[in-house]
């Protein structure tokens, strides 16, 4: 078992209908850009999901100019999702006044409720949604649920789909993102 997650055919297979379930859109209308954090070491140090997810919210303003709301709080340490995310959109040139923090949440259905409170206070009624691919679908259930309509726009795809006699030999890489793919359909169905 720990050798078929190891490899990347099986990662692949896993990650396929989380990641499927929904593609980055061309028309981005709606009132502000969601951006969920994923982890953050330090005011400039992001894992990668989470990189992948700021850099990929960013290049959603540059084409929209929305209002961003960057969402998460300090879960492993002292610094927020929000704030490290914050600081790197300032860093990008995004203006002060387009930059709204949600520092509360520990997961991702708090991460709904406390963007809705804010969508509510300022009037938004509907939000592009950015997330890594795999994550989408639960992150998109828990927005709905909190009343908001959503258009989702997928960032950090994992899946590499091209193989070779190195694909399967395993590695830790492919057995963490394997995980994360588990991880996923445990929490859709327990919620």
């Amino acid at each position: 078992m720990v050798y078929l997650i190891s490899i990347e055919p099986v990662n692949d297979l896993l990650l396929y209908p989380l990641e499927k379930s929904y593609s980055v859109s061309e028309k981005l209308d709606a009132d502000a850009i969601v951006i969920l954090g994923g982890g953050v070491y330090s005011w400039a140090s992001f894992p990668e999901d989470s990189s992948n997810r700021l850099f990929t919210g960013y290049l959603v303003y540059r084409k929209t100019k929305l209002p961003i709301i960057v969402s998460g709080g300090a879960v492993e340490g002292k610094i927020s999702d929000s704030a490290a995310m914050a600081a790197m959109l300032k860093e990008f040139g995004v203006e002060d006044s387009k930059i709204i923090e949600e520092n509360k949440s520990r997961d991702t259905a708090q991460n709904a409720l406390y963007v809705a409170k804010i969508c509510k206070e300022k009037s938004f009624k509907k939000v592009i949604l950015v997330t890594s691919a795999y994550h989408m679908k639960r992150a998109v259930k828990f927005f709905k649920q909190a009343g908001l309509e959503v258009l989702p726009y997928p960032a950090d795809f994992k899946q590499s789909n091209h193989y070779n006699i190195y694909s399967f030999l395993p590695k830790f890489g492919n057995f963490a993102l394997s995980s994360k793919a588990i991880r996923e359909y445990i929490a859709l169905i327990v919620y």
